[in-house]
């Protein structure tokens, strides 16, 4: 492969590189530059997703989706977020760069909702009246695997992914553990309630926040031991319909969405958001929310949003104060949520240019003198020309000799081992972009 090189000094060049970025860096901030955090909210009767931009609190784009959208869950690079189409028996995979659907994977009948692994590779969407779990492979966006289980209704995965935690709505008093090593059922955990519904695993693996419903005795927030696959808690909540939980990045709260009226009850009752303390197991707040159905804490831990799935909007709570802190307008029946981090990719940076600015950087160092530096410079110099010149292998004859140099530097004592090996490094990969 032959590259056509400037003829603009590359000392200046280099120089000027740093310059402009660090320039970059001061004027916007590098973390502003680097990653956008953005929600993601299903539309169930819109079939569509509102993207918030949790920067400024505001929609930046909706995104056409299949038919009645429930649930949403996004990869861990933030690049993409999938959705479950509940009537149309398909997910939707959105590119976070464009806000546009990349790909829809046909899934068993029903799909209510979805989890993702931590290392981005599967997405676990449970079907429920196909009574399955359907594992889609995101490097392929199809379905690589069926796990028979009866009735799924919302799934969460362990943070370190090796087990997956399901719900069973009204079929079943249990949460059923899945190996996701296997795709296997490995544990129920038995739950003294009419209805299993919202699953949240606590970052340190530890316990599983499950919210639930007592025809008898109202909603319940049971608390699993992972590590024995049993209860270790109930925690009483407001006698409304305990919809969906979120926990906060440190472990310490649990914020549940009860939901009063509208939705799951005859006479309407005031919704809220409780606020869990997770050392104690009880409830420190209570929050007066719209119409709460869907809810998540920002990756940061300084926000939870909650989609008021009858008013149309999203209220954002500081996990600060527990006060309400904006309301956010979006679709219509606004059920799900769920954050990405989007982390753009750094600037490519020229194998030649990173070249360069080692040898400059050990002669500004005291490593090697001008001289010996300059007789370097000279070599990559003479290798760029070649390359303009279209004369490739000569080029890499310049490279080979660049390399015999530092070792001699290295055999000196000029550069220790360590300094030779990360230059030598460099210039194998100037070698190897060239085509040597």
């Amino acid at each position: 492969m032959t590259k056509s090189i400037p003829r603009l000094s590359k000392t200046t060049l280099s120089s000027t590189i740093r310059l402009v970025m660090f320039a970059l860096l001061l004027g916007f901030g590098a973390t502003a530059a680097l990653a956008q955090t953005r929600g993601y909210v299903t539309n169930s009767q819109d079939n569509t997703v509102s993207v918030i931009d949790t920067a400024t609190r505001a929609v930046i784009a909706t995104v056409p989706v299949g038919s009645s959208p429930s649930a949403v869950a996004v990869t861990p690079n933030g690049r993409f977020a999938y959705v479950a189409n509940t009537l149309g028996s398909s997910v939707s995979v959105i590119s976070a760069v464009s806000n546009t659907v990349v790909a829809t994977v046909a899934v068993a009948s029903f799909p209510q909702a979805l989890a993702i692994t931590p290392n981005g590779a599967f997405v676990y969407v449970t079907c429920s009246s196909a009574s399955s779990i359907s594992v889609i492979n995101t490097a392929t966006n199809t379905v690589v695997a069926t796990i028979p289980i009866s009735h799924p209704f919302k799934i969460a995965i362990a943070p370190n992914g090796a087990l997956a935690y399901v719900t069973h709505g009204s079929f079943a008093s249990s949460v059923t553990v899945i190996d996701t090593a296997t795709n296997t059922v490995v544990a129920n955990v038995p739950v003294p309630v009419n209805v299993t519904d919202t699953p949240a695993v606590t970052p340190n693996g530890a316990f599983v926040y499950v919210t639930c419903l007592s025809f008898s005795a109202g909603s319940k927030l049971a608390v699993i031991d992972t590590a024995t696959n049993t209860l270790s808690a109930i925690v009483p909540l407001p006698p409304t319909f305990a919809s969906g939980v979120a926990i906060t990045p440190n472990g310490a709260l649990a914020y549940v969405a009860n939901n009063g009226g509208g939705v799951c009850c005859v006479e309407p009752l005031p919704s809220s958001v409780s606020v869990i303390d997770t050392a104690s197991n009880t409830e420190i707040a209570n929050v007066p929310v719209g119409s709460p159905f869907g809810i998540a804490v920002t990756p940061d831990g300084a926000f939870v949003y909650i989609t008021n799935i009858s008013n149309n909007t999203v209220s954002v709570l500081s996990t600060a104060t527990n006060t309400p802190f904006a309301v956010v307008a979006v679709g219509t029946f606004p059920r799900s949520i769920a954050f990405g981090t989007l982390t753009e990719d750094p600037p490519e940076v020229d194998p030649i240019e990173a070249l360069i600015d080692k040898v400059e950087t050990l002669i500004a160092d005291g490593a090697l003198t001008q001289e010996q530096g300059a007789g370097l410079l000279d070599k990559i110099h003479e290798a760029i020309a070649k390359l303009d010149a279209g004369q490739t292998g000569a080029a890499c004859n310049q490279l080979s000799s660049l390399i015999n140099q530092v070792n001699g530097f290295i055999s000196s004592g000029s550069l220790t081992p360590a300094q030779g090996e990360d230059l030598i490094n460099a210039v194998n990969a100037v070698k190897t972009d060239i085509g040597c």
